[in-house]
């Protein structure tokens, strides 16, 4: 199921989230232009290579650019459907999250999420010499947070069925259940095959939306009212509103 477009009406303008798609967009066009191995060389001095957290070989490189690796990893990408993929869903669920958080507190929660997720696939893969690279650790922390505050919004999804698509509106939490459990079911299969499925890091995905599942809560604004009646929870609690100001 790809993503087309939710109904989760917006406050006011999402500067960070632009501004993250521009550096993404701005980055890719640079690696493009420079010279193949040039570019191999970075991604691997750049990217996250856990190997390089669990063995001797990370004395390779200084130390600062062995962790700045984690920030830098975040805006390299290995192809146009690489990055496409990723700025398309930082653009559908980021403007909402970042509406809820501020646009200062949504940068430092996409890092957070990051980070969290480049350890989760350290931890689930840590012999690997594969670097890591994308925006999607962190994404997938926007789509955690998307799934608590806004669960019963409508997510327009495509379906391709041979060569035809079918489009399909379905609740934000089914679609995103579905998601995650796609990523622990790929990221298991990565583990017991001891290579990752795909060229896909799936348990970084998975580690990043627990990060925001549950790191959100900590970056929302409080007292805000809710946009539309169905920014609620299954069980018809207000996501994370204050009760006190919903009078």
């Amino acid at each position: 199921m790809f993503p087309i477009q939710d109904d989760a009406p917006r406050r006011g303008v999402p500067v960070a989230t632009y501004i993250l798609i521009a550096i993404n967009v701005l980055v890719f066009l640079l690696e493009v232009s420079l010279p193949r191995g040039l570019v191999e060389q970075i991604i691997y001095y750049l990217g996250v290579v856990p190997a390089r957290y669990t063995h001797p070989m990370g004395a390779e490189l200084f130390p600062g650019l062995k962790y700045l690796a984690f920030v830098t990893c975040l805006f390299l990408h290995g192809s146009w459907i690489h990055l496409i993929g990723n700025m398309w869903t930082l653009w559908i669920f980021g403007d909402n999250v970042e509406d809820r958080m501020g646009s200062l507190r949504f940068v430092i929660f996409y890092f957070l999420c990051g980070f969290c997720a480049s350890l989760f696939h350290i931890y689930m893969h840590p012999d690997s010499t594969i670097p890591t690279i994308g925006a999607s650790g962190a994404i997938s922390g926007v789509l955690g947070a998307y799934y608590a505050l806004f669960p019963l919004a409508r997510i327009v999804v495509m379906i391709p069925i041979f060569i035809f698509p079918f489009f399909f509106e379905i609740p934000a939490v089914l679609y995103l259940a579905w998601w995650f459990f796609i990523q622990v079911f790929s990221g298991t299969l990565s583990v017991v095959q001891g290579q990752i499925v795909g060229g896909v890091a799936w348990w970084a995905h998975a580690g990043g939306f627990l990060a925001g599942l549950f790191f959100h809560r900590l970056f929302c604004k409080r007292g805000l009212r809710p946009c539309f009646a169905d920014e609620r929870t299954p069980w018809g609690v207000l996501a994370f509103y204050d009760q006190k100001t919903n009078r």
